[in-house]
């Protein structure tokens, strides 16, 4: 059985047992999660779509440990003028084990 949820403006296909990303604030001091913006589960007969959630459907998950996204670079540049610029940037990010998947 998947499920596709959304948390951050993001969507991600999971299966129980799988490890994603997600981004931090979602998850501030929390041991467990529960992703209730559940869009669509399948893998046992017909597919439920929701409209535009699955009505009762929860994806719950365990917080593993946190972790930051790769690093991105920002230049900036100004021709003729002597201005360069190099940000760094690295997204905070919360690791989590999907645990079970109910509908």
């Amino acid at each position: 059985m998947y499920a596709i949820i959304e948390d951050g403006g993001r969507q991600y296909k999971v299966t129980s047992g799988d490890t994603i990303r997600i981004e931090r604030s979602s998850a501030e001091g929390q041991e467990t999660i529960t992703f209730d913006r559940v869009l669509l589960v399948g893998g046992e007969g017909e597919p439920r779509i929701g409209a535009p959630v699955v009505a009762g459907a929860t994806v719950s998950a365990q917080v593993l440990r946190d972790v930051k996204g790769p690093k991105i670079d920002i230049q900036k540049y100004r021709r003729r003028k002597g201005f360069h610029k190099k940000i760094g940037h690295r997204q905070k990010q919360v690791e989590v084990k999907i645990s079970a998947i109910n509908v």
